[in-house]
């Protein structure tokens, strides 16, 4: 305790009453729920905690401290500032998507990866001592409440931080921590905030009013929107605005930009807005770009932040003036005012500490509202008898509010918090995999829930259905009465499958009873995999609509070039659907199981054809985000592909994967590393201040790994990546996209590439990576379509489908440097190939695959 405060008062800071009761009460081994604002130093707190425990800590006898938070973004922030106050060497982030240093002493994560921890018990749940769950009142969402329950269920020898500025009653989560870890539970809690809140009701128009704001030096603004649209459609038309920065706060934002790569397709328009002072952050972004938004912002660069919610939920971003455009959201049924909670939360975000004597929360009146006052103002100032304008009416479908609305979020009290335990095969999986009776804990798991009685024989019925599923799929299965061990364990998981299998989807169950149909000796096997995979992960609704789009418009040109009258031609159009790739197959497949196994209840299977369209057309990230113009919603595009990746590897039984498909979780898990690795580069620079970031195009370029990293160690994965790189290239010759296929190329020292006595173009023994955005020579695009051109005037064309692309058109030399790709054609000829050489030095240097093309020949 000495230590901590001296460290305090080395950084001359002043505990508040709130955070010195708290810490004492920590310190003394008791839990505690910290119910302050926003803005009163939750944060200090915590670190408080973090410090005890890392001051105990030892390799022999470790005690973790573990900081949960409800979002990824908020995950990210939390993370680079933990390694900031403990060293990065002491300090990991492990989210469903990423993993830094996850055995770190100082883990944060989110709720979910902590209820997995707890969930599975043994040494790694043991070893934690302290959890810290940031923005509790999570506990009460209707779909992730269960994962802030469970370590409150399952982790007695923990103690626990509890924090948020809107947890309403909490005497129901007192009893429930001294029941599980046996020591007191206290709650700190206080309304006053160290920067008071100044409210305000706004009837003036939005531009209009932010520049008053401007004007008046209440930036930095948050502008608070409820979908990704409208706040990048509010950045773009604040562009407008004059004078939003100084001249030298111009220069300081473009002196940040220098290094920063905008490499993906809508980093133009990211680096645009943020020169202007004007940021975006939403969850539709790439983290990399979230990351920057809030670290330019937390340097007081940023004059203006439009952003969704997400902004809302804790992240550390310095704002003056909360400004909510409006006061209702979509909650995925229907459009409803915000509840108090959501309201607070947001509106909390309001002054800084050190920085700000008040801080502002603004909310605008509906826009029609707006729009008939300056209506009615405009008539009363006119000259002469003049009938009033017709009076603009609220859209339709959307809920109204006024100043009474936004005098009742002020003034009400957050609502109660509400338990949402639920069971799920996930759940069930990991209590089954303990060193332990698992039955028996999850018996008791359902009985210590914080759930009615009659919920839980509910729970108990849905367990039991989940647990004859698992069974019946040996996916778990009993251990003989002679082999079972002293501790209990009377079931195992399957031997067979990954070390990592994880049923992470509801359907996760449907997959593996389905897999088994699929016909493996089909050509087409990778790719009903992949679908099958893609089916039980959600619908990226935005990109769905795009991909109708295309197909819609596509129709109507053919169907008016065949002068199909127009009433038939909306009929068929009404008719067309987003491809579905096996869409009678998996409707059939999961009806039958449905039939089955009632506890599916509302799930359904849902067909699509995205990661499969982005693998059959072999195209980058940035090609797809470009190709259907969905730049905007980059970050979906790669939590689908995130997902779709898990389910490929971690679901799908390693005996389910022939080599074709693991070729294609090898595309995957390459292309979803390359887009974006900013948190792993942010601790790897923090460990190493020379740590020096690869240059990565939009064309799937990777970022550095990790100096320790050899990537030539396993010579099947490296088989695989090598094909990768060649097949891209053939991708590019294939669309005579010579300057793209010289790209993904290795050339020599030179510029250019020398030339024989022939005048043929040859290539040397030594060559260098070709810089990322800089020009092709024109004789590296020669040499390709030289090479190339005997072949199409032979065959014509060479194939790029599944059978095009069959592992046994590649041939391996001895050496482990020289490859052959045979060229296969529609003839079925296949007596052409093109020929690669791996540099295997170069490759191990860089972390990549780093290739020489050598040429085009007829096989001899």
């Amino acid at each position: 305790m000495e230590r901590f405060l001296d460290a305090m008062s080395a950084r001359g800071m002043t505990l508040y009453p709130e955070q010195e009761e708290a810490i004492l009460e920590l310190f003394a081994g008791n839990n505690v729920i910290l119910a302050t604002p926003t803005g009163s130093g939750k944060s200090l707190v915590a670190a408080a905690l973090h410090f005890k425990e890392l001051c105990a800590h030892t390799p022999v006898a470790p005690r973790r401290s573990v900081y949960t938070c409800p979002i990824k973004a908020l995950v990210n922030e939390k993370f680079l500032a933990l390694c900031r106050d403990f060293g990065p060497e002491n300090v990991g982030m492990m989210t469903g998507d990423a993993s830094v240093n996850p055995s770190a002493p100082v883990l944060c994560c989110t709720a979910e990866v902590l209820a997995n921890i707890a969930l599975a018990g043994g040494e790694r749940a043991e070893s934690v001592a302290a959890v810290i769950m940031d923005e509790f009142h999570y506990y009460s969402d209707n779909e992730r409440g269960v994962a802030w329950q469970t370590p409150l269920l399952l982790m007695p020898r923990a103690r626990f931080l509890l924090m948020s500025a809107t947890l309403g009653n909490t005497e129901a989560i007192e009893r429930a921590l001294v029941k599980l870890t046996g020591a007191p539970a206290v709650t700190v809690r206080s309304d006053s905030r160290p920067v008071p809140l100044q409210f305000e009701y706004s009837e003036t128009p939005l531009t209009e009013r932010v520049a008053d704001l401007l004007a008046l030096k209440r930036a930095p603004v948050y502008l608070v929107h409820f979908t990704q649209r409208e706040a990048s459609e509010a950045a773009q038309d604040l562009t407008s605005l004059a004078n939003i920065c100084t001249r030298d706060e111009k220069a300081a934002l473009a002196a940040a930009l220098e290094n920063v790569r905008f490499n993906s397709p809508y980093g133009r328009d990211m680096k645009r807005w943020l020169r202007a002072g004007i940021g975006v952050h939403h969850a539709g972004l790439l983290p990399r770009y979230r990351i920057l938004v809030e670290q330019l912002a937390q340097r007081g660069l940023l004059k203006l932040i439009c952003g969704t919610d997400t902004l809302g939920v804790g992240i550390n971003v310095p704002i003056r003036t909360v400004l909510f455009t409006k006061l209702w959201k979509y909650d995925g049924q229907k459009a409803a005012i915000l509840n108090v909670r959501d309201f607070r939360q947001i509106a909390g975000r309001a002054g800084r500490k050190g920085f700000d004597d008040t801080g502002h929360v603004i909310v605008q009146a509906p826009e029609h509202v707006i729009a008939n006052k300056i209506a009615a103002e405009k008539a009363a100032k006119s000259s002469g008898k003049k009938k009033n304008a017709p009076k603009q009416k609220a859209p339709e479908g959307t809920p109204g509010w006024d100043a009474g609305t936004f005098e009742k979020l002020m003034t009400a009290p957050p609502e109660g918090l509400q338990s949402r335990f639920a069971v799920s095969h996930g759940m069930l999986l990991h209590v089954l995999s303990r060193d332990a009776d698992g039955c028996r804990v999850m018996r008791r798991l359902i009985n210590d829930s914080h759930e009615p009685d009659v919920r839980k024989k509910a729970h108990r019925r849905r367990a039991w259905q989940l647990f004859r599923a698992l069974l019946e799929r040996k996916i778990i299965e009993w251990i003989p009465g002679d082999a079972r061990p002293a501790n209990g364990k009377k079931l195992r998981v399957n031997v067979d499958l990954q070390d990592d299998f994880s049923l992470h989807q509801p359907l996760s169950l449907y997959l593996l009873d389905t897999l088994p149909l699929l016909d493996r000796e089909s050509p087409d096997y990778a790719f009903d995999v992949l679908t099958l995979c893609e089916s039980i992960v959600e619908n990226p609704e935005i990109i769905l609509r795009r991909q109708l789009d295309r197909i819609k418009t596509d129709e109507l040109a053919r169907m008016k070039a065949a002068d199909i009258p127009y009433d038939e031609r909306m009929a068929k159009l009404d008719e067309l659907e987003y491809p579905k790739p096996l869409r009678e197959f998996l409707y059939d497949t999961f009806n039958a199981f449905a039939a089955a196994h009632p506890w599916v209840e509302n799930e359904n299977v849902r067909p699509k054809s995205i990661a499969r369209e982005m693998y059959e057309r072999y195209q980058s990230f940035a090609e797809y985000v470009r190709d259907y113009g969905i730049e905007r919603s980059e970050g979906l595009l790669l939590r689908h592909l995130s997902q779709v990746y898990k389910v490929l590897a971690q679901t799908v039984p390693d005996t389910a994967k022939n080599e074709d498909v693991r070729e294609m979780e090898t595309y995957f898990y390459e292309l979803i590393r390359g887009i974006d690795s900013s948190l792993l580069e942010e601790w790897e620079k923090m460990r190493d201040p020379n740590f020096a970031v690869a240059d990565a195009d939009d064309k799937g370029g990777k970022p550095a790994r990790p100096s320790n990293f050899d990537i030539t160690r396993d010579a099947a994965a490296l088989r695989r990546l090598a094909r990768a790189a060649i097949l891209g290239f053939l991708q590019d010759v294939a669309a005579r996209d010579y300057e793209s296929a010289a790209e993904r190329m290795a050339w020599q020292g030179g510029t250019d590439i020398p030339v024989c006595a022939d005048g043929e173009t040859t290539l040397a023994q030594t060559f260098q990576t070709a810089q990322t955005g800089m020009s092709v020579p024109p004789s590296r695009t020669r040499f390709i379509e030289r090479q190339f051109a005997p072949y199409f005037d032979a065959r014509g064309r060479f194939r790029l489908d599944p059978e095009g692309r069959a592992a046994k058109h590649t041939y391996f030399g001895d050496d482990g440097a020289s490859i052959a790709q045979v060229l296969a054609d529609t003839d079925e000829q296949n007596d052409w190939e093109a020929r690669f050489t791996l540099d295997l030095e170069a490759t191990r240097r860089e972390s990549r695959v780093v290739l020489r093309f050598d040429g085009v020949g007829a096989i001899s």
